[in-house]
């Protein structure tokens, strides 16, 4: 049973790491390409579906490894590609029940960090920082989300800034979740992925 484990962690990896790849060279095209051309538009949705194949190989590792860090930090940088993409597309700034739903994800994300900040804290895991600045930027960026939500303040510029914003939160995300993973476990092993 421990080798079907750990040749479904291995596949997902893989997956998972190729798709972190796209997400991050999608990202740099569409910041470097002019804003609502076609190549924008394109690198955009290939950064987004990247996103959405990082956080479906993240929460079933997550789950197999008994890693709530990864699991919390899937949830966050999803949430940012989501509402980002989700900012792009709503031009007359009306949430719906989806957008919502979204938003309180993040808070749990959020929150959930903090919590298992203080567990890292106590058990002198330096990773405790991360999730505490992790925490802090879910919970401020879904607060203003929810805020632009309640009062349907997204059309125009600050649609366009909200959709920057998250994108880039999203990106940065994962650029910082893929530096904290390797320097804690000193590279990347489908069979030691947790984050100690």
């Amino acid at each position: 049973m421990a080798i079907l484990w750990s040749n479904v962690i291995n596949i997902l990896l893989g997956v998972h790491i190729f798709a972190g790849v796209i997400a991050l060279l999608s990202a740099a095209l569409a910041l470097s390409t002019e804003k609502g051309k076609k190549f924008h538009v394109l690198s955009g949705k290939s950064y987004f579906w990247a996103m959405v194949l990082i956080f479906l190989t993240a929460i079933p590792m997550s789950i197999i490894n008994s890693n709530v860090f990864l699991f919390l930090i899937a949830i966050f940088s999803f949430y940012l590609a989501f509402s980002g993409m989700r900012f792009a597309r709503n031009r007359k700034g009306v949430p719906a029940r989806l957008d919502l739903i979204a938003v309180n994800f993040m808070f749990l994300s959020g929150a959930g960090m903090w919590i298992l900040a203080i567990i890292f804290f106590i058990n002198n895991n330096s990773q405790f920082i991360t999730l505490i600045v992790f925490g802090f930027l879910a919970l401020f960026l879904g607060y203003g989300d929810f805020q632009t939500f309640k009062n349907q303040t997204a059309p125009g510029k600050e649609r366009i800034a909200k959709h920057l914003t998250n994108m880039m939160g999203g990106t940065i995300a994962v650029v910082t979740a893929v530096l904290v993973v390797n320097s804690a476990s000193g590279g990347i092993d489908a069979t030691n992925i947790d984050a100690r």
